[in-house]
Parts: C-alpha cells; structure tokens; sequence
C-alpha cells in the first residue's frame, strides 16, 4: 500500500485564488483540474482518490502538487517547458535548400515547387515546405511594379502630395479618373447559393452584352463621388462630364483636379473649356503612377464589392447597379485620406532603385 501523503499546505488566499480558477468560465480545463488537485491535497485527500476524482493518474497527481509547493498558484499556470525533437536536418542541408531558392532555378521552369526542389535535394516536399515557410520564401508568388521614368515626376509628386496633406483654403481638390469598358457580363448558366460548408457557385465563362465608362470625381474633403455612366471616353464625354462638377460644386470655390496622363485630359477641346473656366486647376499624376489617383481606390471598392461578381442582362442593367452602388457610397461617404508626405516616398522609391541596381550585379 501506498502511504498516505500528508495535506497540503496551503493558506487562505492560495484557496481563494484556485476557487476562483475553478470558477471561472474562460479557464482553461488543463488548469481547472491542476486547482481541484491542490484544492482536494489540501483537505488531506490521498494522491490515489485525488487521480480517480479528477480523472488523471497518480503521476501526474504527485507533479502538480510538487510545482504548487515550488512555485504556489502562478506555477499551476503554465506548462513545463519541454526541450522539444532534435532538427532532423543539417544547418548545411537547410543553407542548401535557400541558396536554390533564390539563386538558382530549375531546368525548364522559372520558379521552383517544392516538390521539384525536394527531387533536387532528396528532402521530402514538406521538409522543403517547412524550410520556405521558416524564412518567408514564397517562390510561387510574384508583385508586380514599376517605377516612373517622368523627368518632372519629384515636382508632380510633390504637388499632388501637397493637394492632399496641405489643400488651399477655399477650393476642393477632386481626384478625377475614368474607369473605361466595364463589361455587363451574363453567365450562361445560373450559379449556385451560398450554403453552409460551400461556397457560391458561377461559371467561368459568360455572356457579353456591352461596354459603359464610368466618370468619377472623388472629393477629398468628405469622401463624396461625383459620378457619370458615359458609352465612350473621348474628349466630348470628358467635357461633358467636366461641366457636370462644375455644376455640382459651389461655383465660389476653386476646384483642383487631380487627373493622369492621357491624351484625353489634354486635348484642345479640354483645354479650351479650362480657359473658359478660370476656377478650374489640372494637376497631373507622373506616368507610370496612377497610384496617387486616390479614385482609383475607390474604384477597387466598386469593383470587388459590385461588379466583379454580378451579373448584369445589359448594359443599364450594369449602369443601373454602378449608380446604386454611387449613391449607397454617398449616402454614407468613406473618406480616404493620404497619410505619407513626398519625402517619406522618394526615399523609399530611391531605396527600390538601389535594390534593383543591386540585384543585377
């Protein structure tokens, strides 16, 4: 027979805190029986009934009772740290596997799999797996960029970045851009609802029932889109859609358009109806940056909420939906607002510019 162990000792606040470990809601189960064992060793319960009553083993009855004696109620909290498996595979064999990665590829391919990396190493693909997730190696994946080649692009960006940090008192700054050939797609066939344990179905092929250009102002004061549904985008839609800010604008304020590069935006046509409204202001986007047209922002919103999974009949059946999407946007109006200043991006495009260089030496 086992000799009975003696109570533990254990005072008044060490039972209150365990009471409360056992009664609470959000503690874990694991540490819920560790306070009933010391809670029963203290009432002077016999290590072998204090296993049955929590449904543990004796073993592991006598380790809880010796850490609450070395370390008290916070010793209960946490598990033993364990020195864990030995790595099966060799720093070299590890070293091997990255220096392929990124320095090599493999015949007949331009990126590896783990699976031809493994063949290439004689590692098992998860062991290649567990390497590349290790040291964020993603080899299957690629971002595309560019960076602009415009002489003026630091005066452009500077002025664009100063419309929206330090925007002049009494004007509006409009970021203005068209969203050209939006396609009213049918599915040929019916797709099926969103279920529990399934996804929506659509299928990959479609119908084509047209094209519309969406003309959009995005006000950078309060988040507001003036927008227009137009069959084309040449420079009469442009004007047409130019005097449609105008008149939905206070005509005592300034407006300074934020547009890109295209020959549209800078036809004779455009630039004589500037001149013939002195308020109105052209700042162009650098080439190759259409990422500081914050409307292409709100673009992105439209497209992946409204357009890229609807299914539209024809084309007012899309202008229709584009149109209520505008007007749900404005009745509750999203403003988004530039945070980084023109010195904090030059620098990082110089930094870009220096790793390009690098990498082709």
């Amino acid at each position: 027979m086992f000799k009975v162990a003696a109570a533990l000792q254990c005072d008044a606040g060490q039972k209150r805190r365990l009471e409360d470990l056992v009664r609470a809601g959000k503690t874990p189960q694991k540490v819920v029986q560790r306070a009933n064992i010391i809670l029963l060793a203290a009432r002077g319960m016999s290590n072998n009934r204090i296993a049955k009553a929590v449904k543990t083993t004796r073993p592991t009855v006598l380790v809880w009772r010796a850490r609450f004696e070395q370390f008290g109620c916070p010793g209960l909290l946490k598990d033993f740290q364990r020195p864990g498996r030995k790595p099966t595979l060799s720093d070299q064999k590890v070293q091997d596997v990255i220096e392929l990665t990124l320095h090599r590829q493999p015949e007949g391919a331009t990126h590896w799999s783990t699976r031809t990396l493994a063949k290439k190493t004689g590692l098992s693909h998860v062991a290649v797996q567990r390497i590349w997730k290790h040291h964020g190696l993603q080899p299957h994946r690629v971002e595309t960029f560019k960076i602009s080649t415009d002489k003026r692009f630091v005066e452009k960006l500077r002025d664009i970045v100063g419309l929206y940090l330090k925007p002049p008192e009494r004007a509006l700054v409009l970021s203005v851009d068209e969203k050209s050939q939006i396609q009213a797609l049918d599915r040929t066939q019916p797709g099926l609802p969103l279920k529990r344990g399934r996804c929506g179905t659509m299928t990959h092929d479609y119908k084509r029932h047209g094209t519309t250009t969406l003309f959009a102002a995005l006000n950078m004061l309060d988040g507001t889109v003036i927008g227009e549904c137009l069959p084309r985008h040449r420079s009469q839609e442009f004007i047409r859609f130019l005097k449609t800010i105008d008149q939905s604008t206070p005509s005592e304020l300034d407006l300074h358009l934020i547009v890109d590069n295209y020959s549209t935006h800078k036809s004779p046509a455009v630039q004589r109806w500037l001149k013939r409204h002195p308020r109105v202001y052209f700042h162009f986007t650098p080439t190759s940056a259409s990422w500081l047209n914050m409307v292409e922002r709100w673009f992105r919103e439209l497209t992946q909420r409204r357009i890229r999974r609807g299914v539209f009949k024809s084309v007012p059946d899309l202008i229709a939906a584009i149109e209520a999407f505008l007007r749900h946007h404005n009745d509750n109006p999203k403003i988004f607002t530039w945070h980084k200043d023109a010195d904090t991006i030059l620098a990082k495009i110089k930094h870009c510019k220096e790793a390009l260089v690098t990498q082709h030496y």
